[in-house]
């Protein structure tokens, strides 16, 4: 299969290209396409085959709920079984990077919710995917659009790297804006539950709804958490990496690095600003400034990529203090080293 990518610029999108890449949603096919966060794997949310070749695709575990996107709250109400209060309150946070999950209706097919009985919404504010979504009429079905585990793509070259071949089309948007996946939050139980961080923060979110709560695995790194696609190595480059927390984790990087070096190992760092220079440039990247947060949310992935291609041996990364954004990007950074976290 050949796989064209069709680039597409936000500010003025091209209707002829939206249509096209509808038609192959509604014909079955996958399109990958972007979203404010990372960029989706799109395919007819109610089309079992079509959300089927989603996993195949992706090499997705068959546990691993979809998420169904749509492009307006009308949408919302023939997939879902009930609206609470909880949920109206939320829809001001609507479009954006928030998935919510509701008891779900029979319109939609076990493959999407892994058989289960809720599903997972989101409304994207990216203007291309909601353009799309509208031009195909239908709730797409969309993760990530890589091969499962690897790093989230941030780019159309990073669907390309992973997906070449294997799907029909990529939407060309640009660079993601956000860099790591929607707040998921869990509105199908009494107590409303975050199961996985993202960009809109349990500290915010929870002078929403002041009942809100963090899935125990979001504490606790030894429980299993509540969010099947949680369970899993995710967002992992190829080579191992350990990150380091603390004052004294970048003196600790930098003596580490020198030490595997000498046994003959390519050695990636991942830090901020301020450090950069103090170390090979050649295998290291910054993340931004250090206290910006959203910058580092933004480059993380595409800096696991740029490692990869680089062929490093280890990567030794510095991490951030679990608060607002930052517990949203050691939730991502943890999955992507396996759990190996030194704090010092």
């Amino acid at each position: 299969m050949e796989t064209i990518i069709k680039k597409i610029q936000r500010d003025n999108i091209d209707q002829e290209t939206i249509k096209e890449a509808a038609s192959l949603l509604k014909e079955g096919k996958l399109v990958a396409f972007p979203t404010e966060t990372v960029y989706g794997l799109g395919a007819n949310g109610l089309n079992p085959k079509a959300c089927e070749n989603i996993f195949k695709t992706k090499n997705r575990p068959a546990d691993n709920p979809l998420i169904l996107h749509i492009s307006n709250i009308g949408m919302l109400y023939n997939l879902v079984s009930g609206v609470n209060e909880d949920a109206k309150k939320l829809f001001d946070l609507w479009p954006g990077p928030l998935t919510i999950i509701f008891k779900k209706s029979k319109l939609i097919p076990d493959v999407v919710t892994a058989g289960g009985d809720t599903v997972a919404i989101r409304f994207p504010k990216d203007e291309i995917a909601r353009r799309l979504i509208e031009e195909a009429n239908l709730p797409i079905a969309a993760p990530s659009a890589n091969i499962s585990g690897r790093p989230s793509p941030t780019k159309a070259s990073d669907v390309y790297y992973d997906l070449n071949g294997k799907i029909p089309m990529i939407l060309d948007g640009g660079e993601s804006q956000i860099g790591i996946e929607s707040t998921v939050i869990d509105l199908s139980s009494e107590i409303p539950t975050i199961l996985r961080p993202g960009f809109y923060t349990y500290e915010y979110i929870k002078e929403i709804l002041a009942n809100l709560k963090l899935d125990d695995a979001l504490i606790d790194d030894n429980k299993i958490p509540k969010s099947p696609g949680q369970k899993y190595k995710h967002y992992a480059p190829k080579a191992k990496m350990k990150i380091f927390v603390g004052n004294k984790a970048f003196d600790t990087i930098y003596q580490q690095a020198k030490a595997y070096e000498e046994k003959g190992l390519k050695v990636g760092i991942l830090t901020f600003d301020d450090r950069i220079n103090e170390v090979s440039k050649a295998y290291a990247i910054s993340l931004g400034q250090r206290d910006d947060l959203r910058q580092m949310s933004h480059m993380l992935f595409s800096a696991l990529r740029k490692m990869d291609r680089m062929k490093v041996d280890i990567i030794l990364a510095e991490g951030v203090s679990e608060k607002n954004l930052g517990k949203s990007i050691m939730n991502r950074m943890k999955k992507s080293a396996s759990g190996n976290v030194e704090y010092l």
